[in-house]
């Protein structure tokens, strides 16, 4: 696991978006969150903010089965710039947009 710098770390816990599961909803009063790294680029964890997801331990386990609806929240937080810098060997708008079909708002 790549670490997370100090600073982007403060921030990341200073916004109410991490104090939570951004699938179950569920806080550290119910489970463990986790912060998952969900983007690789060029072999190694991206750390930007949109990229960093809190997770409820028990999903965090089982990452395999709910990757697609990360990878949609992890887009959805991304600008428009950002997903095209990341849109090297995969198109990521495109990928964005058959995960929006899928997933809803």
């Amino acid at each position: 696991m790549r670490p997370i710098p100090k600073s982007l770390l403060k921030k990341m816990l200073e916004n109410p978006f991490y104090k939570q599961c951004c699938i179950t909803g569920k806080t550290s009063k119910d489970e463990k969150i986790e912060l998952h790294h969900n983007l690789i680029f060029a072999g190694k964890q991206v750390n930007e903010e949109f990229a960093i997801l809190p997770l409820a331990k028990s999903i965090h386990e089982n990452i395999v089965y709910y990757k697609s609806i990360c990878d949609y929240i992890m887009w959805s937080r991304a600008t428009l710039e950002q997903i095209k810098f990341y849109s090297k060997a995969t198109d990521y708008q495109q990928y964005y947009q058959l995960l929006k079909k899928k997933h809803g708002k």
